[in-house]
């Protein structure tokens, strides 16, 4: 007589409970060993590979759901970059080329790229294209370069020479602005131009810094507001200096980044190289008198952290831990910035990372904030803290990513 379980012979019952039981545990003890794996990478590697798993493809960073040009997956990609770089690991290589590769056609053409809408954040996944041009001189990336540098030379401008944040976006500069466009503007012309050709475009860089410093820096604090409006027109401009009316952590740790970036390509001879460094001086001296002394982290609204509805904010701490170590570490700083630096980046890993299954989580990310627009964005407090707060937005997570290589961690 057989004994049956659910028609099945009892035997082959068993068999399988067996084979269940061991392809469980297996799994199990996979997963605990990639999770010890990870816990014994830098943090910027962990957070790459986090980043992987998240957006399989690389043109699904910031979420997206079908291929877009846009601006983070070029800030996450040079981030990727510079793990490649110490690592040499192939699959991370492969990870950045697969962007561009799936973006640029035979012919060059930037998919989903509009030249007539001169929008400058456009430019910066032209760093990616810049960085594989070097590597495999593909003639279609060289065209994508191409077309991006003209758009520099047909982009609006104020009537003292600054670059219009977006031609729909009349008369404005924004601080983001200047880390979209002027580290891939120096890149290239470090490349390609030489002689005066380069000096001028040198010239044209600093003079937007310059130009930032004299429209946006608040005599008071020292902090820079997020945008200017030449025009005074927009609702959210002070009729009298044409600023927005308050200071956004994110808008500021653009400004810092794209200061230490473009000195990478700046001549050490340029005069305006060493006003840059001593933009970048104030800047810090500015950002560390409003920094959180219990966490280390920033607010979103830099200047308010005892107002209701202000939180200490992941994107913009990432960007002023990496502004501060690397101009620390290249000598634009004073060497105590390397400790403030740490002090920040201790601060995100304690309150801001999360790890999850071995996977790297970094929260309380502000999702996106501007100026204008519809429906309109007026630049008030309430604003700024009532935008969608999310995990992982790539504007964190790319700087996280550079703040840990710089702090070697």
């Amino acid at each position: 007589m057989r004994i049956r379980f659910k028609n099945i012979p009892y035997f082959f019952s068993v068999l399988l409970v067996i084979i269940l039981f061991s392809c469980k545990n297996s799994k199990k003890e996979e997963q605990h060993k990639t999770e010890k794996t990870a816990t014994e990478l830098k943090w910027s590697e962990r957070m790459l590979i986090s980043e992987m798993k998240r957006f399989p493809e690389s043109w699904m960073l910031d979420f997206h759901t079908k291929p877009k040009w846009s601006y983070p997956n070029g800030l996450v990609l040079m981030a990727a970059k510079r793990v490649y770089d110490e690592t040499q690991k192939e699959e991370y290589f492969n990870y950045i080329y697969s962007y561009p590769d799936t973006m640029v056609n035979s012919k060059g053409e930037i998919l989903t790229y509009s030249f007539d809408k001169a929008n400058l954040d456009m430019l910066k996944s032209g760093d990616v294209l810049l960085y594989l041009y070097d590597k495999t001189k593909e003639e279609r990336f060289l065209k994508a370069i191409q077309t991006l540098r003209k758009q520099i030379d047909i982009q609006p401008r104020t009537t003292d020479g600054g670059f219009w944040h977006k031609k729909r976006y009349t008369h404005q500069m924004w601080l983001d602005g200047l880390f979209m466009a002027e580290p891939f503007y120096a890149k290239y012309t470090s490349m390609f131009n030489k002689g005066d050709e380069a000096t001028k475009a040198y010239n044209d860089i600093v003079h937007q810094f310059d130009l930032i410093q004299k429209h946006t820096k608040d005599p008071v604090t020292g902090l820079l507001y997020h945008g200017w409006d030449e025009s005074k027109e927009q609702a959210w401009a002070n009729k009298e200096t044409g600023t927005s009316p308050n200071f956004w952590s994110r808008a500021m740790g653009w400004y810092g980044m794209a200061i230490v970036d473009v000195l990478d390509n700046f001549p050490k001879n340029h005069p305006g190289r060493e006003r840059l460094i001593a933009y970048l001086n104030e800047f810090s001296e500015a950002l560390v008198k409003v920094q959180d002394q219990k966490t280390g982290l920033w607010y979103q609204v830099l200047d308010q952290g005892n107002r209701d509805g202000n939180y200490l904010e992941a994107t913009g701490s990432s960007m002023f831990a990496y502004a501060f170590a690397k101009g620390a570490n290249k000598g634009y700083l004073p060497k105590k910035y390397k400790n403030i630096a740490l002090k920040a980046y201790n601060g995100i890993l304690n309150n801001l990372i999360s790890v999850e299954n071995g996977v790297v989580n970094l929260n309380q990310c502000c999702a996106v904030a501007g100026l204008g627009g519809n429906p309109y964005r007026d630049g008030s407090y309430e604003y700024y803290v009532n935008e969608q707060i999310r995990s992982n937005d790539p504007k964190g997570t790319g700087a996280f990513i550079l703040a840990s290589l710089e702090l070697d961690k």
